[in-house]
């Protein structure tokens, strides 16, 4: 699933080519699919894993990719690498067609609207804005679960913060030495903070295109510091790197025995 860096530049690559363009061939399959020709197109921008593409007549479109989603752009006769009827959003603006295939989500609501005003709520602060709203973060957390959930269902919860991914959520914990298992009650306040102010300073270090990188090491050992690398050494102890499908999603959880804690975060 793509995560919050992968999203932020989409949405700088989709920019260009669409803002200020009007669609003469378009459509997004909602639950009643909305017929788009015709629309002008404003600015296009990113909120966490959300990509929101402003329409005139105050609406937003807005997509969330999901697992198998992915947004394509082709010439305006180039064939299609995927069947039409996997097609969520489709925008041609006569230049270049984008094609949003199997995505997850896709709407289009007012901009200052009722629904609009439900997805600020339920999101959090973005981890890729600025500034971001860190101590708003910490109080959401706290305020939003309950102290047993795992550190890393927190994490993955986008209404505390939005942009955390699958691969984010084992790195930051590896990093920040805890336990992905670790409840929420063991971790104090500055626990917190420095690991969703790690999550912003990685993810944006990797909005500027190529493989996300959370390792700086020129080792050839690789770009990632436990995410994939069940049953092989950890790059710090040379411990054997677990991995099991853990948390609310029973999502795939990578972590190192001896680097990370599981009752509190190591300093």
């Amino acid at each position: 699933m793509p995560e919050g860096d992968t999203i932020f530049k989409l949405a700088g690559y989709l920019g260009p080519h669409l803002t200020g363009r009007r669609i003469i061939a378009g459509m997004a399959r909602t639950t009643h699919p909305v017929d788009l020709a015709g629309s002008r197109i404003g600015k296009v921008f990113a909120e966490g894993k959300h990509l929101f593409i402003a329409l005139d007549q105050d609406r937003l479109l807005r997509s969330h990719l999901g697992m198998w989603g992915s947004w394509h752009g082709y010439a305006p006769h180039e064939p299609w690498r995927k069947p039409r009827r996997q097609g969520s959003i489709i925008l041609n603006t006569g230049e270049r067609v984008f094609v949003c295939f199997n995505a997850a989500q896709v709407e289009v609501l007012r901009s200052r609207g009722v629904r609009r005003r439900v997805l600020d709520v339920a999101l959090g602060p973005d981890l890729l804005a600025d500034p971001v709203e860190y101590r708003m973060i910490v109080s959401r957390a706290w305020g939003l679960v309950a102290g047993e959930t795992p550190i890393l269902d927190v994490l993955l919860d986008q209404r505390i913060a939005c942009g955390i991914g699958n691969v984010y959520k084992s790195e930051l914990l590896f990093l920040a030495g805890v336990h992905p298992e670790c409840p929420l009650k063991n971790l104090t306040e500055d626990d917190l903070l420095r690991i969703y102010r790690l999550a912003s300073r990685l993810m944006r270090a990797n909005i500027q295109g190529g493989p996300r990188v959370t390792r700086q090491a020129r080792d050839q050992a690789g770009k990632l510091w436990v995410y994939g690398r069940r049953g092989r050494p950890c790059l710090r102890c040379d411990a054997v790197i677990r991995s099991a499908k853990l948390g609310l999603g029973l999502r795939s959880t990578y972590w190192c025995p001896n680097c990370q804690s599981p009752e509190f975060a190591k300093n």
